[in-house]
């Protein structure tokens, strides 16, 4: 009679394990199936607020603008910030205050070159990463007398990983700010995987803010954030057919073309090789820019004023230093009736951010 109680106690062992094992396997299925049912897209073409006081109504032919482009990353990276997306073990911020710092301080770069349009990407409007600080109000109250135009790019349910510092909720997007009246915007949806790697690839989008000229005709304004974590090369060429047929559209109506932000690809096709001779690392982020792509009349802006090939991103897997991967992924496209005076990537030491600001002059013709 003894036997069958052994028996059973065993069976009870054998039931506890296969129980928690079914709980957290429900669990997992629970979580993933609510990541991808709350996932959604924005609509194309949606039109967006334009908010803030600028001061001027026209842009003047002629006169001489300044165009600032500058990637935020969130708010997060300091010099010794490593990204778990990257290869390196962090995902929030160090702190709020760090994250107020860090805002600031590329909001700043606006003010110190006097910059008359300015494009921001990596922008946080309420972040588990980035300790829910509305980093588009910190920099429109800092910058006064500027329209601003926000276009949201990524609105994602809490991402449980890692699994030590969860990546969270987060909300985030472009912002671009002129001072000069923009008199309507719209946000365009880019091509982006369909498959897993949506979860991670963003809603990418590019903004289109269009302000009058004093001949008539009007300045197109374009703020981008491409791709940088997919494989799939086909839906990288097709996000940029999409935005360089917008900017030839334009163009070929006249208008003025202005194309700013991180495309995240080697933007002068060199930098890769010229600033990392020694080191063999390979990322799809840091792909030659397709300047074959390019359509007659748009322009990349890569002859810079000062002869340098500074860096405007490092690879975020170790704390920077000279050993860090870098690479030039931000910058300027223009098209021809548009006369490029200077153009300079600002070496920060990356202090505020994984990216430095790409400073841009420029005049209608």
């Amino acid at each position: 009679m003894r036997k069958p109680k052994k028996n059973k106690k065993r069976r009870l062992w054998l039931k506890i394990p296969l129980s928690i094992i079914c709980i957290v396997l429900v669990a997992v299925i629970a979580y993933v199936s609510y990541v991808f049912i709350s996932y959604s897209r924005i609509e194309d073409k949606q039109k967006l607020s334009v908010k803030g006081t600028a001061t001027s109504t026209k842009v003047n032919i002629g006169k001489t603008y300044t165009a600032l482009t500058y990637n935020i990353g969130f708010g997060a990276y300091t010099p010794d910030f490593t990204f778990f997306m990257d290869g390196g073990s962090q995902s929030w911020a160090k702190s709020e205050k760090s994250v107020i710092k860090c805002v600031t301080g590329t909001a700043a770069a606006a003010q110190i070159h006097n910059a008359d349009f300015v494009f921001y990407q990596e922008v946080d409007t309420d972040s588990t990463r980035s300790y829910h600080v509305d980093e588009s109000k910190l920099i429109t109250d800092r910058l006064k007398d500027y329209n601003s135009v926000f276009a949201s790019n990524y609105h994602s349910a809490f991402l449980m990983y890692p699994i030590l510092q969860p990546h969270g909720a987060s909300n985030s997007g472009l912002l671009t700010l002129s001072k000069t009246k923009i008199n309507s915007a719209i946000r365009r949806s880019l091509p982006i995987a369909t498959d897993f790697m949506k979860i991670v690839d963003l809603d990418r989008c590019y903004s289109v803010s269009r302000l009058e000229t004093d001949n008539g005709k009007e300045l197109v304004v374009y703020n981008i954030h491409a791709s940088a974590y997919i494989n799939d090369s086909k839906i990288l060429d097709n996000q940029f057919k999409m935005l360089f047929k917008d900017m030839e559209s334009e163009y070929k109506k006249g208008n003025y073309v202005i194309c700013g932000g991180d495309f995240n690809h080697d933007f002068t096709g060199k930098s890769v090789k010229k600033l990392n001779p020694k080191n063999k690392e390979e990322h799809i982020w840091a792909s030659p820019f397709p300047d074959k792509m390019l359509p007659k009349g748009i322009n990349k802006n890569t002859k810079y004023s000062d002869g340098k090939t500074t860096a405007t991103t490092r690879n975020a897997d170790i704390p920077y230093s000279k050993k860090s991967f870098t690479v030039i992924l931000d910058g300027f496209l223009t098209s021809d009736n548009i006369k490029v005076n200077f153009v300079k990537n600002i070496d920060t030491g990356f202090r505020y951010s994984d990216h430095n600001p790409v400073v841009m002059k420029f005049s209608l013709k």
